[in-house]
Order: C-alpha cells, then sequence, then structure tokens
C-alpha cells in the first residue's frame, strides 16, 4: 500500500514547483505582452464612437469589393493547388511506411518544419518585394506555407493506413509505387482530400488580411479604409469578408461530407 501511495505524493511534490513555474512564466507573458486592462477600459468609448460612426455600410463600391472578395478567393485557391503540388513528393519522402532513406527522409520533414514554421503573411511579404504588389505575391505566399501544412497531415495520414492490404501486395511482389497506388493511396484518398479542402477553406480566411503587406485581396481595401478612418466603409467590408468566409466553409463541410 506504502508503495503505491509513494509515486503519487512524488508526482504531487513534483507538481507544485512545475505549477509554480508555469504561473512565473505566464506572469512575464503578460508583462511582456504589455497587458494593460486600464488601457482597455479607457479605449472602449473610442471603439464605441467608430462602430457608431460605422452605420449604415457604405454600399457605393460594393461592386469594387466583390471583386476584392473574388480575388482573395482566387488566391487562396490558386495558392492552395500550387501548396499540394509542392505537397505531393513531400508527404511521400516524410511519411515512414512508404519505405524512403532516411537520407531523404530526414531532410524533407525538416523543409516540412521550415514551410510551415515561416507563417504566409511573412512568405506574402517577402515576395512582395521580390514580384511586386499584387495578388501573385499572396498566391506565393500561400502555397508556400500551405506545403508544409498540407504535406505533414497527409504524411500522417498515409502512416495511419491498414497495413493488411499493404502487405498483401508487397507479398505479390509488387513494388514501392504499386503498393502505394494500389494499397495505400485508395485507403486515405479520403482523408487527403478532406484534409485538402480544409486547407482550401482555412486559407480563404488566412488570405483576407495578405492584403496588409500589399498582396492584394480585399485585405488590402481593409487597410485603406482603416487608415482613413472610413469606418462606414470598414463595415461594407467585414459584412462582405463574413459572407465570402460564410459561403466558403459551408460549401467546404457539405464536400467533406460527401467525401467522408
Amino acid at each position: 500500500m506504502q508503495a503505491d501511495l509513494a509515486p503519487t505524493a512524488a508526482s504531487r511534490t513534483a507538481f507544485v514547483p512545475l505549477l509554480g513555474l508555469g504561473v512565473a512564466f505566464y506572469a512575464l507573458c503578460l508583462h511582456v505582452a504589455e497587458v494593460d486592462v486600464l488601457r482597455l477600459w479607457e479605449g472602449l468609448p473610442r471603439l464605441a464612437g467608430w462602430i457608431a460612426r460605422s452605420w449604415p455600410p457604405d454600399l457605393s463600391e460594393i461592386d469594387v469589393l466583390a471583386r476584392r472578395g473574388l480575388e482573395t478567393v482566387a488566391m487562396a485557391t490558386v495558392g492552395v493547388s500550387f501548396g499540394a503540388i509542392i505537397a505531393a513528393p513531400l508527404c511521400l519522402l516524410a511519411a515512414r511506411n512508404i519505405g524512403v532513406s532516411p537520407l531523404l527522409a530526414l531532410p524533407a520533414r525538416w523543409l516540412l518544419n521550415a514551410l510551415r514554421g515561416i507563417d504566409s503573411f511573412v512568405f506574402a511579404l517577402i515576395f512582395v518585394a521580390a514580384v511586386g504588389l499584387g495578388p501573385f505575391a499572396g498566391v506565393l505566399g500561400v502555397a508556400l506555407h500551405t506545403a508544409g501544412s498540407i504535406a505533414k497531415l497527409w504524411a500522417e495520414t498515409i502512416e495511419t493506413t491498414e497495413p493488411g492490404p499493404v502487405e498483401a501486395a508487397r507479398m505479390s511482389g509488387a513494388g514501392r509505387l504499386r503498393v502505394f497506388l494500389h494499397a495505400q493511396l485508395p485507403d486515405a484518398l479520403p482523408q487527403l482530400s478532406s484534409i485538402l479542402l480544409y486547407m482550401w477553406e482555412f486559407n480563404v480566411r488566412a488570405s483576407t488580411v495578405l492584403g496588409v503587406v500589399g498582396a492584394g485581396g480585399i485585405g488590402q481595401e481593409l487597410k485603406n479604409s482603416v487608415d482613413l478612418l472610413q469606418f462606414d466603409r470598414v463595415l461594407t467590408i467585414l459584412l462582405v469578408i463574413l459572407a465570402m468566409v460564410t459561403a466558403i466553409d459551408q460549401l467546404s463541410a457539405w464536400l467533406r461530407r460527401r467525401l467522408s
């Protein structure tokens, strides 16, 4: 009985300093982030004034904003498609049950971590400097970041495929490519497609802010309106973004249900 209680007591003893360390770290984060509830309270009346000035929404340029919204959807769609093309070979290199040499698999996983670790916003900022202002920079930014995310999720999906068909295909003398095409891919394809749709849905939302760095889309109109304090136009842009994102979310969810 005492032997059973000893680990529990030891765990509790170790938990206390860990909890204290966690609390101290969180307090440091609050300080570094300059969290100030008083400043928020003082700013609320100003925020309320801006909200009051935003009504009614300015619909005089709704056609321009609709085109900018379409530009955002196009940027995300093309970016995700380019990202999927990049991700396809990388996920095969990264998946552990494909049988790729560690000399190739390890660098592939490092590359995926690098692509995922750098946000599409940062990539877009870099490409704006390289290719100039406009949605093409946003497409490239979305493509690189999304490639890392898709490839990682695809590799994990491939790793969870049923081993039975794979073993049967190998015992029949099939090579790696045939094993993948005939045993692993059919099992994983619905989930791979669902991941691709989810990333498209996610990037439509994420692409709405890429215009802040000059990468085109409706985010650029939003930044310009905020800079000019045109709050009635800001509200219109937010409504367009909300309608656009809701429609994409519903379409993506419907397609994923059809695939499952």
